[in-house]
């Protein structure tokens, strides 16, 4: 919000995003926001907008890509232990034990030491989970990028089943190119058909990225208003206890 101090609503944003992902929540609460005061946004992926980044890119009016750049599976992920648990794997193989022991109840020992580390709990949050971002990103299709067209609302469903599809996709890290989107009907314009635009966003995405290689800087935000927000990572410090104070420029 204080980035965005002092724009004009009235003229659209243009929003370039690189981003790995992140919460769902998160993703919800910008484009909320965005929403509440633009009324035309683009987004331009530079390399990648994964995750909860293709969720906020469908929430435009239009996404403009590179070749080189990509969008990703929606399908929310579960942390386990050590590792990210994709929430549609958790359903699909609860759905395969109950299968298999309703076929054969002698399958039932097999499935038993796994089925306990599912859970009634986990199971249901994981299918809360995917309805609940694919619903989200359906209503802001219909809304935003498909608004005015007769089929919005069956093609914005479509279109969000798609991207939260963990059985086609087969890996949450998958790349989605823009020929894959335009195949779902979404929205993509070509960055290469503006040369000084692909030379700017492609600048701006490699400084950003050495800023964060070579310094403490792990987010950035910044407007065209030289407006910005630097969140940092907080280094180990060498007297426990005591803070270590990190200059933001």
């Amino acid at each position: 919000m204080s980035v965005m101090f002092g724009m004009t609503w009235a003229k659209g944003l243009t929003l370039v995003l690189h981003s790995p992902g992140g919460v769902t929540n998160a993703a919800e609460t910008i484009v909320a926001y965005l929403r509440s005061k633009f009324d035309d946004i683009e987004v331009i992926v530079a390399t990648y907008a994964m995750s909860a980044g293709t969720m906020i890119s469908l929430a435009a009016n239009r996404i403009v890509m590179g070749r080189q750049s990509q969008l990703g599976p929606i399908d929310p992920q579960f942390l386990m232990g050590q590792r990210a648990q994709s929430a549609r794997a958790i359903v699909d193989q609860f759905d395969q034990a109950k299968k298999e022991i309703l076929e054969n109840a002698a399958a039932a020992g097999a499935w038993f030491p796994v089925l306990q580390t599912i859970g009634p709990a986990l199971l249901q949050e994981a299918r809360n989970a995917l309805d609940y971002g694919e619903r989200m990103v359906a209503e802001w299709l219909e809304r935003y990028m498909f608004a005015g067209r007769t089929d919005a609302n069956a093609l914005a469903g479509t279109v969000a089943r798609h991207f939260n599809d963990a059985a086609t996709h087969k890996s949450h890290g998958r790349r989605i190119d823009r020929n894959e989107a335009r195949s779902q009907n979404v929205v993509i314009e070509d960055l290469e058909d503006n040369q000084p635009l692909q030379e700017a966003v492609l600048t701006l995405y490699h400084l950003f990225t050495i800023a964060c290689e070579k310094g403490p800087a792990s987010k950035i935000l910044h407007s065209d208003l030289d407006r910005m927000y630097v969140k940092n990572w907080a280094p180990p410090s060498p007297f426990p206890g005591l803070p270590i104070p990190i200059q933001r420029q």
